[in-house]
């Protein structure tokens, strides 16, 4: 039976419909990397966001903590590979000199044998796709199908991160629409009510914005709130 190949981002979509949701569709990429590559019982897909790495998913066979450890000291194969953006491979970590503080760890959740492949990830500066296996050296002959892996999975990474990022603008782009609008109606209650203009109105919001340490978006939708008489629509 031909294994399966990670999505290309044309068909992500559909696959996105099938899994619903970035975060389970990684957990799937990660899922199948363990299934193709031989000797791997667990997998992560390592990414630098925000300044820090984080785990940005793992298959369902990951010891919890695994990659974690590596970020809390700064070293291990994984952290190494997202910063050189060259493979890191240890065939017995009880044998294993570089990362004394992980390997102690990870020798205690029965890990023996770790493959760290840098990944293309656009838009981030370090990202990592990591093999895990029990038995000394069980991932020597599956090395080539890692690496093979790991380039086809830099593209869903890619797409699926490209996705994440538009839904997040969206986001963003429907807050400030409806930050405004509260904000407009606001400035329209206190020019009905002193008989000021638009000008003056946003002023005197923006001083008791100011005064009582509240943002001006809550302050409107409090002040929008009590006119029309229901409750805070932004502190429900």
């Amino acid at each position: 039976m031909t294994a399966q190949s990670p999505e290309s981002p044309e068909t992500l979509d559909r696959a996105l419909a099938r899994s619903q949701g970035l975060d389970t569709l990684l957990r799937d990429l990660t899922d199948r990397a363990v299934r193709e590559v031989p000797g791997a019982v667990a997998c992560s897909i390592t990414v630098r966001r925000a300044d820090r790495l984080m785990t940005l998913a793992g298959s369902s066979g990951l010891p919890s903590g695994l990659d974690l450890r590596q970020y809390e000291n700064g070293s291990g194969p994984c952290v190494d590979a997202a910063e050189t953006d060259s493979p890191r491979y240890s065939p017995d970590l009880a044998e294993e000199t570089r990362w004394p503080a992980y390997t102690e760890y990870a020798l205690a959740t029965g890990v023996r044998c770790v493959l760290a492949l840098p990944l293309a990830v656009e838009g981030e500066t370090g990202a990592a796709l990591n093999f895990y296996g029990v038995e000394p050296g069980s991932l020597g002959e599956g090395r080539e199908a890692a690496r093979t892996f790991a380039v086809r999975a830099a593209d869903v990474v890619n797409e699926a991160l490209r996705i994440e990022r538009q839904r997040s603008s969206a986001a963003d782009v429907r807050t400030a629409l409806i930050s405004r609008s509260v904000i407009d109606q606001a400035v329209g209650i206190l020019m009905a009510r002193e008989r000021i203009d638009a000008q003056r109105a946003m002023e005197r919001l923006r001083r008791a914005s100011q005064h009582t340490n509240i943002k001006l978006r809550d302050l409107c939708d409090e002040l929008v709130a009590r006119a029309s008489g229901g409750a805070s629509r932004g502190r429900q």
